[in-house]
């Protein structure tokens, strides 16, 4: 099998390489176990001062991470930088707080002495998608080398170059070739990996089916698994929200990554009263993106990862535009080579209609009118996802009931849906279980042990 690096923009192929054999991938194992076993023993002062060059090295190398990036799958490249450098970020916040987040807790019970434990549980293999080809391995690369174990990295297959690059630099900051490996293998191979002892655990960013085979196949090995899948979030503007800045900043959170993202805003759920005003400024500020050469700091979309990726974008719209949706922009591939796609936006859409139930992952936006909180309400929860949710207002009954009442593992009010290092990241439904980031992220790969300590005297 051949792993191939295809520039997006181009369709150009760049670079081609072998997948591990099996003899290599049994190799790679057992290379995993002994480097569990230094990595456990190290003082979380030693895992941090390597930490620490972790994130000095992405600093340093951002540009260069940066560019392999856009090349790989098409991101803007300023946006490919500032992926790289947030995940220094990550790298320093869990050398800063892993031994406090993983301390002992002492327990008051009938016992002289009893506390809490926790301990690293070994290799996790990481199922990891392109969209982010740094920060989602480093959400979860950092946490999981902090706690003492050792990842395995099964990257998605059109960004080679960007998850060597993630191995060579982890082992420059000074951990063992063991302790982080990146497996060149195709999504065949995981199940046979889940089966494996020496895998204690399994994490997977991507697709809802990916996300119900690896956590079927690692339950049948009673193993462990956290899944962050798709997202078809809400984003929702209320009378007394700023319409401009809501404008502004939904455009940004539904093209980000050239609109590739699980919490990206799809669905923007819009009151009576505002909605003509929004749609208009919507509408325009949309057909006023550049899209173009992803290495070109002035463009604000490249191209989406792959030719289908594209073909199933123009199908969502096609299908939902014969059933009835209204298209206000867009809605077409863009040149004669590479992957563009116009910015989409598209109104009066039947609840039947793929924009309207489903998730469409690039530059589609999908616009409704509503007449009430309560509407706006229902309407954000009538998906199988539940991701994340924007919801715009000045209102504090409002944004009361909002954060109630929506179904999402994060709600932002006047803001973007965003990750960050010091707050737990998940969705509910079918947006997948478990958490990453913050301290829940770093306890997801531990065991937890019940220490019960009973006097003699």
């Amino acid at each position: 099998m051949a792993i191939r690096t295809t520039n997006p923009a181009t369709g150009e192929i760049l670079r081609t390489f072998d997948a591990l054999s099996d003899d290599e991938i049994e190799r790679r194992l057992a290379r995993a176990v002994d480097a569990f076993h230094v990595n456990r023993a190290r003082s979380f002062a030693d895992r941090a001062t390597r930490m620490f060059r972790a994130a000095e090295l992405l600093y340093e190398r951002a540009d260069a991470l940066g560019r392999i990036a856009t090349i790989e799958m098409g991101k803007p490249i300023k946006a490919a930088i500032a992926e790289v450098q947030k995940c220094g970020l990550v790298c320093r916040y869990y050398a800063e707080h892993a031994e406090a987040f993983l301390a002992d807790e002492r327990v008051e019970t009938d016992a002289s002495e009893s506390f809490i434990r926790y301990e690293p549980i070994g290799a996790v293999l990481a199922v990891m998608p392109w969209n982010f080809p740094y920060w989602q391995v480093f959400r979860f690369a950092a946490p999981a080398l902090m706690a003492g174990n050792v990842g395995l990295l099964k990257h998605a297959s059109n960004v080679p170059q960007c998850a060597l690059a993630i191995e060579e630099m982890l082992r420059d900051a000074g951990f063992d070739s063991g302790e982080f490996q990146t497996l060149l293998i195709g999504s065949d191979q995981v199940p046979r990996l889940l089966a494996d002892d020496r895998v204690k655990a399994a994490t997977l960013t991507g697709s809802e089916p990916a996300g119900a085979s690896v956590a079927s196949d690692a339950a049948k090995q009673i193993k462990k698994s956290v899944l962050e899948l798709g997202g078809s979030d809400p984003f929702i503007v209320m009378p007394s929200a700023d319409v401009d800045e809501a404008v502004k900043v939904g455009v940004k959170a539904r093209v980000l990554n050239n609109g590739q993202s699980c919490i990206a805003a799809k669905r923007f759920i819009v009151h009576d009263s505002i909605a003509d005003e929004f749609e208009r400024k919507f509408v325009d500020a949309m057909n006023a993106l550049k899209i173009g050469d992803p290495l070109d700091e002035s463009v604000d979309v490249g191209p989406l990862a792959t030719p289908q990726i594209v073909d199933d974008l123009e199908e969502q719209v096609r299908k939902s535009v014969d059933a009835g949706a209204t298209l206000l922009a867009g809605g077409k591939r863009i040149g004669e080579r590479g992957n563009f796609f116009a910015p989409t936006v598209l109104a009066n859409i039947p609840d039947d209609a793929p924009a309207a139930r489903d998730e469409t992952f690039g530059p589609v936006a999908s616009l409704f009118r509503v007449s009430s909180i309560e509407a706006a309400i229902e309407r954000a929860n009538a998906t199988t996802f539940g991701l994340g949710a924007s919801v715009w207002t000045n209102d504090r009954k409002e944004i009361d009931r909002f954060v109630d009442e929506i179904e999402a593992g994060q709600v932002f009010v006047n803001a973007m849906v965003a990750s960050d290092p010091r707050i737990p990241f998940g969705g509910v439904k079918h947006s997948g279980f478990g958490r990453e980031l913050g301290v829940f992220g770093i306890r997801e790969f531990v065991n937890i042990k019940t220490i019960w300590l009973q006097s003699l005297d």
